[in-house]
């Protein structure tokens, strides 16, 4: 069992990774991940997220109304992303935890250059039905070796032209199909830890309550200034996750 002042650390990662869901949508992955990654490692990290994960991205799936008609348009993106989460995930328990925490920092600063240099993926219009194959499944590998799947599933789901509602809903429809699959995959090669799976689910209130806080002020906060001030923080601890993984390394 981690250190109680560890275990406070965690909650307050998670009540901030909640509000910033709350305000944009999506977050929570990153933010905890990176946040604790660098302390716990990138491995305990993935099983401490995926109990708050999973529930934070379901009450967000759930709530809006549009669950059958998103499902229906995006079953292909979320069946191969279910799938290929699933095999990636094999990889991430044999691998250097080191090289998957920096692969980490990397697909952090990759997320934050999309939104610093406007760089966006077309609208698939006619060719939806092959770019969503292929997208679930680059996004597949990125959850199954390092737990989040911003990029370029949050960057596919933007093209796509949602209003911001159901954006925000799609996101919580992929976060939870990802999380399931990274969760069952884990179980299955006999890697989750009893202990880890208690904080896990302990991390629910934490994220909640940032989440509930964050939906409160999401109609009130200027997003254009929230999202800035989200990406350059993420820019920052994406070079800290690096650099110090790299420290640590050597």
């Amino acid at each position: 069992m981690l250190p109680v002042e560890l275990i406070i650390y965690v909650a307050f990662v998670y009540i901030l990774a909640g509000f910033v869901k709350g305000v944009v949508g999506v977050g929570l992955p990153t933010i905890s991940l990176a946040l604790l990654a660098v302390v716990l490692g990138l491995k305990d990290a993935i099983l401490i997220l995926l109990v708050p994960s999973l529930i934070t991205n379901l009450v967000q799936a759930l709530t809006g109304g549009r669950l059958y008609k998103l499902t229906k348009r995006l079953w292909i993106f979320l069946l191969s992303l279910c799938l290929l989460t699933w095999i990636s995930t094999g990889m991430l328990v044999i691998a250097d935890g080191n090289l998957l925490t920096i692969g980490l920092g990397l697909v952090l600063l990759m997320y934050c250059a999309s939104y610093f240099f406007k760089m966006k993926i077309p609208a698939p219009g006619k060719n939806e039905k092959w770019l969503s194959p292929l997208m679930g499944a680059l996004t597949g590998v990125s959850t199954g070796l390092t737990g989040t799947f911003v990029v370029p599933g949050t960057l596919y789901l933007q093209s796509m032209q949602l209003n911001r509602h159901s954006l925000v809903q799609s996101m919580g429809l992929s976060g939870s199909v990802a999380t399931i699959s990274l969760t069952a995959s884990l179980g299955e090669r006999g890697v989750l830890s009893q202990d880890l799976l208690i904080i896990s689910c302990a991390m629910i209130i934490p994220a909640l309550i940032g989440m509930g806080l964050g939906t409160k002020v999401r109609s009130k906060i200027n997003e254009v200034l929230f999202r800035r001030l989200f990406f350059v923080s993420l820019s920052a601890i994406g070079v800290w996750v690096i650099a110090s993984t790299v420290i640590n390394t050597n």
